[in-house]
């Protein structure tokens, strides 16, 4: 028996929806809430179309949709997160929960273009129509969300304060 076509696009899904919402549990919900209308509306794919860009798009409007009938994001601060032991890469380690939280400081709409174009390596033209904005508007969106990473994880970003005269 052959997989279906969905089913290898799940790793991504998993990974993208853990980067949105920043939980474990909540992204598993979310992916199986995209696939439940994937497979709802799997009618009106398009044969020949990029399957992975139509699953995107619609975690994004699942997401949306979720995000306005709760009013409220909630995202575990850092704090909260579980301590995780360190052992042999600390500086790598320790780059990567600085880049996680410069992540979370992004703006959603910033943070769902980087991860999309960046790490799923999605197109301008994919995410335009993932996300439902003009390829212009992407590419702004990505442009700040750079510029704004490049700020929060340089050395004078970490620590630079405004001086008020």
């Amino acid at each position: 028996m052959d997989n279906h076509p969905i089913e290898q696009h799940i790793p991504r899904l998993r990974r993208y929806a853990r980067a949105l919402v920043r939980d474990r549990y909540a992204a598993d919900d979310l992916v199986q809430d995209t696939l439940e209308r994937a497979w709802n509306k799997l009618h009106l794919w398009r044969q020949g179309s990029d399957m992975r860009a139509w699953l995107f798009t619609i975690m994004h409007n699942v997401f949306v949709n979720q995000a306005r009938s709760r009013r409220q994001e909630v995202e575990r601060s850092m704090e909260e997160m579980p301590v995780v032991a360190v052992r042999g890469h600390q500086g790598q380690e320790l780059e990567l929960l600085d880049m996680d939280r410069a992540l979370q400081m992004l703006p959603p709409d910033h943070r769902e273009v980087l991860l999309l174009v960046a790490v799923e390596e999605l197109s301008y033209e994919e995410t335009s129509q993932a996300l439902g904005v003009p390829i212009g508007t992407v590419m702004s969106r990505l442009s700040r969300a750079r510029e704004r990473l490049r700020m929060l994880t340089s050395p004078q970003g970490m620590t630079s304060l405004k001086v008020v005269k």
